[in-house]
């Protein structure tokens, strides 16, 4: 999983939503411990918690004090809507411009779309 040219606690953090939004991990449910992911990628505790923290940030993840992290109400919801706006940004618009430029018409692209052209 670990990735070079991508910082650790980020692809954690990404690992993390990928489960989130897969449904490995529900509303309401408990995702492994910093310690855990540690473990598991040996990598310093400290780095895994760094990527679980970016979670907490944004709302995904919360704490039960004494008990670990668990997934927010609605966090697959806002993952998905992040994931969608990031999407589009980094794959629909270049591609609109593209087809613009060689002369493609929303309507052709949906065609060579569905052809898989």
């Amino acid at each position: 999983m670990i990735e070079e040219g991508k910082p650790i606690f980020v692809q954690i953090a990404e690992q993390i939503e990928d489960d989130i939004i897969d449904g490995v991990y529900p509303a309401e449910t408990q995702v492994p411990s910093t310690n855990e992911f540690a473990a598991f990628y040996r990598i310093n505790p400290a780095t895994a918690g760094k990527g679980v923290n970016l979670l907490v940030d944004e709302g995904v993840l919360y704490k039960k004090r004494g008990i670990g992290m668990f997934v927010s109400t609605g966090a697959r919801e806002q993952l998905v809507a992040k994931r969608r706006e990031a999407f589009r940004d980094e794959y629909l618009r270049p591609l609109l411009a593209e087809a613009a430029k060689l002369g493609i018409d929303p309507s052709q692209l949906a065609q060579m779309i569905q052809r898989k052209e």
